[in-house]
């Protein structure tokens, strides 16, 4: 497909995008799963909704024979690897992790020489090559269990020092942290917190564990956005009454506040945004799904490697 093709659908009402996206699921017995982060006009199309993972896993259960992953690389390559019979594609050839790509193969390589005693832990949010030289994976939920299901292990944590610093804090295993970083996350800071609460000094503060420390250590509650998800569900009246500030970012807070009109939900930072995970939109999306464009592909070898790091985890903890 040209640029000029793209183009051609950018001018369609959104009405009848909606409509083609529709009967293009239909007719290529697709499955549209959808980033937390994407926009509200995405999200209101999902068949799933939730996390990279668990969209991957439940990838796993879909007799669908396209998985459309409206989300960022990763996530689309984790659900290949876990899918391989199927097509994966991906809307918008560009929608990378900035984070993900912090870890070069040959300098883990050269990190793994070094340590050749330590396990090599690394979070979802990487490339299946990074998998690949990886002994087990971690989600945002259960970095710190799987953590503790390597005791007196040596660990080389990958690609995010933030979830590594979190759960060194909280397991007082023996880490050594990459440096990489969410930089959504990473911005937040103290100072966001402080004005933040006064600007809603009843409310409860929940935070991300790819935020930093200073961040972190001033939170109510900590954890990933399918737990921030069920925390509002579980917690209306509190909502309701004095409100939430959510520390991630927006695409998550647009959904909440859509979901919950009546409660009182607030962004740590309203320009909190992943720009590659908003590429995505309707006119990217149907041209994407009526030419299955951007296919994913793995090599084999690269791919069976890291579907033991995944599968590994998936055993020390079935799913978030």
């Amino acid at each position: 497909m040209s640029l000029t093709d793209i183009k051609e659908y950018e001018q369609l009402p959104k009405e009848e995008l909606r409509l083609r996206i529709m009967r293009a699921k239909s007719q290529k017995n697709a499955v549209l799963l959808v980033h937390n982060y994407q926009k509200l006009e995405i999200q209101e199309l999902a068949d799933h909704l939730g996390d990279s993972l668990g969209l991957s896993i439940q990838a796993t259960k879909t007799k669908a024979d396209l998985i459309v992953f409206c989300g960022v690389d990763f996530m689309a390559e984790s659900a290949k690897i876990l899918n391989p019979e199927k097509k994966v594609i991906l809307p918008h050839g560009k929608a990378d992790c900035p984070m993900a790509k912090m870890v070069e193969i040959d300098a883990l390589r050269q990190m793994k020489e070094l340590y050749p005693e330590a396990v090599v832990v690394t979070y979802v949010n990487s490339s299946a090559e990074v998998k690949a030289e990886s002994d087990v994976c971690c989600t945002s939920a259960n970095a710190v269990e799987v953590v503790r299901s390597l005791p007196g292990k040596k660990i080389i944590f990958t690609p995010d020092k933030n979830l590594a610093i979190y759960a060194q804090y909280m397991t007082k295993a023996d880490i050594i942290p990459w440096e990489g970083f969410c930089y959504v996350h990473d911005a937040f800071s103290s100072r966001d917190v402080i004005v933040a609460r006064n600007s809603y000094p009843q409310a409860m503060f929940i935070a991300h564990p790819e935020c930093a420390m200073e961040v972190l250590e001033m939170a109510d509650h900590i954890t990933s956005t399918a737990g921030m998800v069920k925390w509002v569900e579980d917690n209306q009246e509190i909502v309701n009454k004095f409100g939430v500030i959510i520390g991630t970012e927006v695409g998550l807070v647009d959904q909440l506040k859509k979901r919950f009109p009546e409660g009182k939900i607030y962004p740590l930072f309203d320009r909190a945004i992943c720009a590659t995970q908003k590429l995505t939109n309707l006119s990217r999306l149907c041209w994407a799904m009526e030419n299955e464009q951007v296919e994913i592909t793995i090599p084999e070898e690269i791919r069976l490697k890291a579907f033991s790091a995944l599968k590994r985890m998936v055993e020390i903890l079935p799913q978030e």
